[in-house]
């Protein structure tokens, strides 16, 4: 019986450049991302599995996708959140954008305006569709 390779999702992590930009990670590599205490993005980081991609975006500052991160371990329990309901994934560095992607162009974008970037802009964690993704990589100088 042959077992079906699971299709890889894609997502967004949101991240003030002051207190955690693509930097910090390029230069950790791999961290866990913690801080989130919203149900509705800690739903999208339960959602994620070792391999899934993500667009790291900076807020606030910046307000651009500025790279990309690979999902490096799945959910666990965040030892902060006295609660039990939050928990972490740890996120690993791929590469940086050619050209950041920013908030301006994709709201400029007809295709993207259904994304929760657009539609719930302060989620810190949300889901993306394929076509999104790829939209996204294309305008930040990728090959899809």
């Amino acid at each position: 019986m042959a077992t079906q390779k699971r299709e890889r999702q894609y997502f967004l992590v949101k991240s003030e450049p002051s207190v955690w930009s693509w930097d910090d990670q390029v230069r950790d590599g791999t961290t866990h991302w913690n801080g989130v205490r919203n149900h509705q993005a800690a739903a999208h980081m339960r959602a994620m599995r070792k391999g899934d991609r993500a667009f790291f975006y900076h807020s606030n500052e910046q307000k651009a996708v500025v790279g990309i991160v690979e999902v490096a371990r799945e959910w666990y329990p965040d030892p902060s959140d006295e609660t039990g309901k939050f928990g972490l994934v740890d996120l690993k560095a791929v590469k940086p954008l050619p050209r950041p992607v920013s908030l301006a162009d994709i709201k400029a974008t007809p295709e993207l305006a259904g994304i929760a970037l657009v539609r719930q802009s302060r989620l810190s964690v949300m889901a993306l569709e394929k076509d999104a993704w790829d939209r996204i990589a294309k305008m930040g100088g990728l090959r899809v």
